[in-house]
């Protein structure tokens, strides 16, 4: 399998893969630009707070700034992809109203192949993106200039999928294996596991290139295969098993999760402009940006089929049974939000830091060649709206968060 040099994987971190990566000296995350935001997010949290909301999700987030806005800011975010149930919290707070209750007039860019969203926000076409953390971090050691003001994704959503008769459980039983993978810097989880298991990758594991979908693992092509929990993975159930005429189900399957294998790395990601952040203009505007749209997903999280349907109306390619599985799946992956939605939890930074940084693909490359520096993330913006959401009398953690039950139908229809 041909892999990627850095170099050329940090070009190729916009194509889309409906999913995709210590020391950090950020653990208290005391960036220059929370000093100079503390007045602005302090500010928004208590107009939050003032205003007074149902304890309900489904409320609107009255503020003070919807009460005195004439002129609403115009926001441009950029997706990494198309119009998804993964992004289904910023569709919800456009749908919603949160955006135009704290004066925002967001337009929504969808993603695609040529487009990388980081870049994007770093060359000034969008006001804030959405991206995985380490194509984020490849990104900024190549000069964009970007910060992660909101960690919506708390765990990973890339897995290991094989049939239940090739006995793979654990990275460990990649050994003599076909295990297939996408490659384009989506391979770092699979090599830091296979590292981890005390296997070589070189010697012990037939590593092949995957497409973007689960052909070869129904075709018998390889052993195992790479999947986002909330696409990939729901394509084999929605595949007809041609021994029993009926679709798979999960029994027939085993799933390695890369979070318990140890080394899982943040994924989506509200990035903003770092030396903005400098602005008070652009300080409240990403408060305010923050806090809706993590409402949206705290609606979503409680609404899980009317997100579903949200995101089907704004015109996506896949079907019902699938967004909805979908959006179940990617709730999984934010909730429980033990310290709150969106606040990054230092250790998992520098887990991600580190998988980044000191995993090696074939040819020898790394994500990132040094850690961030301290201006790679703040929790100043997540935390303020936590504050204000919980004023509201929202769950800001997902405490008591029970997943769905959802009956995916052939081809996800």
């Amino acid at each position: 399998m041909r892999q990627i040099a850095r170099s050329r994987w940090v070009a190729l971190t916009g194509v889309a893969v409906v999913g995709a990566l210590a020391l950090s000296a950020c653990s208290s995350s005391s960036t220059s630009s929370e000093t100079s935001a503390a007045a602005a997010t302090s500010a928004a949290a208590s107009a939050a707070a003032s205003s007074a909301a149902p304890a309900s999700s489904a409320a609107p987030a009255s503020s003070a700034a919807a009460a005195e806005c004439t002129t609403p800011a115009p926001v441009k975010l950029q997706l990494q992809w198309v119009a998804q149930a993964q992004f289904a919290g910023y569709y919800a707070a456009k749908d919603k109203g949160y955006y135009t209750d704290q004066c925002l007039d967001v337009t929504i860019l969808e993603g695609g192949v040529d487009i990388v969203p980081q870049t994007v926000l770093a060359q000034g076409g969008a006001d804030f993106a959405i991206s995985w953390v380490p194509k984020a971090l490849a990104s900024r050691e190549q000069g964009a200039n970007i910060t992660d003001v909101a960690q919506v994704f708390q765990r990973s959503g890339t897995r290991q999928v094989s049939f239940v008769d090739k006995n793979i459980k654990t990275a460990a039983d990649f050994k003599g294996k076909k295990i297939g993978n996408w490659g384009f810097g989506n391979e770092y989880e699979l090599f830091a596991a296979i590292t981890k298991a005390g296997l070589d990758p070189a010697a012990d594991v037939e590593l092949v290139q995957q497409q973007f979908d689960m052909q070869a693992l129904l075709n018998g092509d390889i052993d195992a295969a790479e999947a986002m929990t909330y696409n990939e993975y729901a394509q084999v159930l929605e595949a007809k098993n041609p021994d029993t005429g009926e679709l798979y189900t999960p029994e027939d399957f085993n799933v390695v999760d890369y979070n318990a294998e140890g080394v899982g790395m943040y994924q989506d990601a509200i990035w903003a402009a770092t030396d903005k952040l400098s602005d008070p203009a652009y300080q409240d505007l990403t408060q305010k940006f923050v806090t809706a749209s993590l409402q949206g997903w705290i609606y979503c999280r409680d609404n899980a089929q009317e997100c579903a349907d949200i995101v089907l109306a704004a015109g996506t390619k896949l079907g019902a049974s699938h967004q909805l599985w979908q959006m179940n799946e990617v709730n999984k992956l934010i909730w429980p939000s033990p310290a709150g939605v969106g606040i990054i939890d230092p250790a998992l930074w520098e887990q991600t830091v580190n998988v980044a940084m000191n995993t090696k693909n074939l040819e020898g490359a790394t994500v990132i060649s040094a850690a961030p520096t301290e201006d790679a993330y703040t929790n100043q913006y997540a935390e303020a709206a936590n504050a204000a959401l919980t004023a509201q009398g929202l769950n800001t953690t997902g405490d008591d968060f029970a997943p769905i039950s959802v009956t995916l139908t052939e081809g996800g229809s």
